[in-house]
């Protein structure tokens, strides 16, 4: 099938559907089965857009059960080269505050049972994941972010677990004594599979809450999370209407060559 073709997605939470102005629903099938829910197409900018609610239009995949494959191959197939991910985040580290941005460079996987790779075989294919976030998009994102007033830590590594319960106080404990700044539930594979696809990713990090193994706080809630990323939606908003119409329109950067060498 011929789809409009889009530069740039976004993967978001049903908060971001005011994101774009007239936007147009497509519903993208694609081999690895149906995505989270049709892609809004539209414009940020003068560029081309696709958004696409990574839980569902009702919020109604936890993580686990999200197919990350169909959504990322559905921006495949829209023709986006650049990814970006916001989402809501735990903190690990007392420095690291709600309200905060981070601009992740780094994951950590824990979760399991993922579907998390288009080369299933026949032919083995390695992907590095060494450096997986887009450095380019990294340096735009941190430069708009500071730009704009919003407190934003341009380093961080973000332990993805399996979801959707949260963090023991011990488990938490553990991975902040790892140095590590960020806990979620979605970014790995999202990011990587992209990765494997030579698509761009870039996540933007919304802290919403300190992590139970954080010394003082108290244990997260869902509730506590959605009030706080619904009080800082607006900046994630502002960040990515400044951030889009700044992203090249050339890419030089690893992320295009991702494949070079991969196969065996």
């Amino acid at each position: 099938m011929n789809y409009p073709k889009a530069e740039i997605g976004v993967f978001g939470g049903s908060g971001f559907y005011s994101l774009l102005d007239n936007p147009v629903e497509l519903k993208v099938d694609t081999p690895y089965g149906a995505p989270s829910s049709p892609v809004m197409y539209g414009e940020i900018g003068g560029r081309k857009v696709a958004f696409l609610p990574r839980h569902g239009k009702e919020h109604q995949l936890p993580p686990h059960m999200i197919n990350y494959r169909a959504n990322v191959y559905a921006m495949k197939l829209l023709g986006v080269s650049r990814i970006i991910g916001p989402n809501a985040c735990g903190s690990l580290q007392t420095d690291v505050k709600p309200g905060d941005f981070v601009i992740c460079d780094q994951f950590v996987d824990r979760t399991w049972g993922r579907k998390d790779t288009f080369y299933d075989g026949p032919t083995t294919t390695h992907v590095s994941s060494a450096d997986p976030y887009c450095p380019t998009m990294r340096s735009v994102a941190i430069e708009r972010a500071q730009a704009l007033g919003i407190t934003v830590h341009a380093n961080g590594t973000v332990v993805v677990i399996q979801g959707p319960r949260f963090s023991t106080r011990s488990e938490s404990k553990w991975f902040a004594a790892q140095g590590w700044e960020v806990i979620n539930m979605t970014q790995y594979p999202e990011c990587y599979l992209a990765r494997e696809l030579e698509m761009c990713y870039c996540n933007i990090s919304l802290i919403t809450d300190h992590d139970a193994g954080a010394e003082g706080a108290e244990p997260v809630s869902n509730d506590e999370v959605i009030r706080v990323f619904g009080e800082n939606n607006e900046k994630v908003k502002a960040l990515l209407y400044s951030m889009i119409p700044a992203l090249p329109l050339s890419r030089d950067c690893v992320c295009s060559h991702a494949l070079d060498g991969a196969a065996f």
